[in-house]
């Protein structure tokens, strides 16, 4: 891993719902832009850090443009995709919401809906019934969306079964 100073590290969690951390060189103390730099953080924080294999380098050629290629640990390179979900929320009548979720990819678009109706007895608070509708459009999309990689794998791997874990 290189980088140079003005240049973004980004560390991604092996978690899924783990923290993104992301800061901007400041220093580099090696010549040949090795580590370890010292970088801001977009906290504030500043320290010297030594990036492991989930950390990336954006370089400041890189940044501002629509698909950057940011270098991994090593000399592999990573390249990035932006895929899109739009998520639209329709409220009717009675307490009752639909959303419907769109992926959209360069290779395909998925969809998926979900719908929620309120409790007559419940408090009438519009947010919920679209957080409740919104998580199961995204909940189905997840499942189409592996759904959709079982069947590729299928086909490439000629398997029989398939079964991915979400």
């Amino acid at each position: 891993m290189r980088a140079a100073v003005g240049d973004r590290i980004v560390v991604v969690s092996g978690k899924v719902s783990g923290p993104v951390r992301d800061g901007e060189v400041v220093e580099v103390r090696n010549a040949d832009g090795s580590p370890p730099y010292t970088v801001r953080w977009d906290d504030g924080h500043e320290g010297l850090f030594f990036p492991g294999p989930d950390a990336i380098v954006q370089h400041g050629s890189e940044l501002g443009t629509d698909s950057p290629s940011p270098s991994a640990a090593g000399s592999a390179e990573w390249h990035v995709k932006t895929w899109h979900v739009d998520l639209h929320l329709f409220e009717g009548g009675e307490g009752t919401t639909s959303a419907h979720a769109v992926l959209r990819t360069d290779a395909a678009q998925l969809d998926a809906r979900g719908e929620t109706r309120r409790n007559p007895r419940d408090s009438d608070v519009p947010e919920i019934g679209d957080e409740v509708a919104a998580a199961r459009a995204l909940r189905r999309l997840a499942d189409r969306l592996l759904g959709t990689a079982e069947d590729d794998i299928r086909g490439v791997e000629k398997h029989g079964k398939v079964h991915l874990r979400a």
